[in-house]
């Protein structure tokens, strides 16, 4: 899928935005306000310290949480009241800080329960007949999950239970589930947490490919800012709820308000 490019410039339009977000918890303001646009073949970062509000916007966007203010576009369209399902039909998708694998499924079986929604190959009936169209159905379905499975370095584990396997590489399945059918807007919470280097430089181009081969927009939350800031072309900080700047990792990392808030002595590599 190529970025669709805007009228008046050289920019993509954005395929998923964020206008005027506000959600509280009682008394507590989580966000106030956080307006955020994501590109098609885009990495962006978001960052902050924790309590910020980075959980809670992507609780919005994925649809689990309503917001109190603002809006959220899909394409332009407004799919605030949109359910989650709806949403990850329609191409958005996320994984969460705490792993949400089917553990007694195999790695394979993972990615292939992924693609099931879009049914296909004449149900029911197909499958206890054995038809020709449920056996290409399947066919085609067990060769994306292969690939994936390929391009994720999992391709030795893919008969293993999901729910024996250590957390880096686990983390590594949700992130192929997640990609199983293939996305336009791909939100990750923390998808670095508890792997190795190597894992997470895996990681970095497989996110990376999906966003300049495939054109996906990706949005990723990570407490890891050197790997942020070397992944990300653009990053976006949030502190008590709002932002607090936007820009390229050398912009925000140059921002005294950041480095203040947050960042300290990080350096970036780009």
């Amino acid at each position: 899928m190529k970025p669709t490019q805007s009228v008046t410039g050289s920019d993509p339009e954005p395929v998923l935005e964020a206008r005027g977000i506000g959600v509280r918890f009682g008394g507590v303001r989580a966000l106030a306000g956080v307006s955020l646009a994501l590109r098609p073949g885009e990495v962006c970062g978001l960052i902050g310290p924790n309590g910020a509000g980075k959980t809670t916007l992507f609780d919005v966007l994925s649809g689990i949480r309503r917001p109190d203010e603002g809006r959220v576009l899909l394409d332009g369209a407004d799919i605030t009241r949109r359910s989650p399902v709806w949403r990850a039909r329609h191409g958005l998708r996320r994984t969460f800080q705490r792993q949400q694998l089917f553990g007694q499924l195999t790695v394979s079986d993972n990615l292939l329960v992924a693609q099931e929604w879009r049914g296909g190959g004449g149900g029911l009936a197909a499958d206890l007949l054995a038809a020709p169209t449920r056996r290409v159905y399947e066919r085609d379905r067990r060769r994306r999950a292969e690939q994936v499975l390929r391009d994720c370095g999992l391709e030795d584990v893919g008969g293993s239970y999901a729910g024996t396997l250590p957390v880096g590489r686990a983390r590594m399945v949700e992130l192929a589930r997640a990609l199983a059918d293939p996305p336009r807007v791909l939100l990750l919470d923390e998808p670095a947490s508890g792997m190795s280097a190597g894992e997470s430089d895996r990681l970095s181009a497989v996110v990376r490919r999906l966003a300049e081969e495939e054109g996906a927009a990706v949005l990723l939350v990570e407490h890891n800012v050197a790997f942020v800031m070397a992944l990300c072309t653009r990053v976006v900080v949030l502190d008590l709820g709002s932002v607090l700047a936007e820009g390229t990792a050398t912009q925000v990392h140059a921002d005294a308000r950041v480095r203040d808030a947050y960042l300290g002595a990080v350096p970036v590599e780009r």
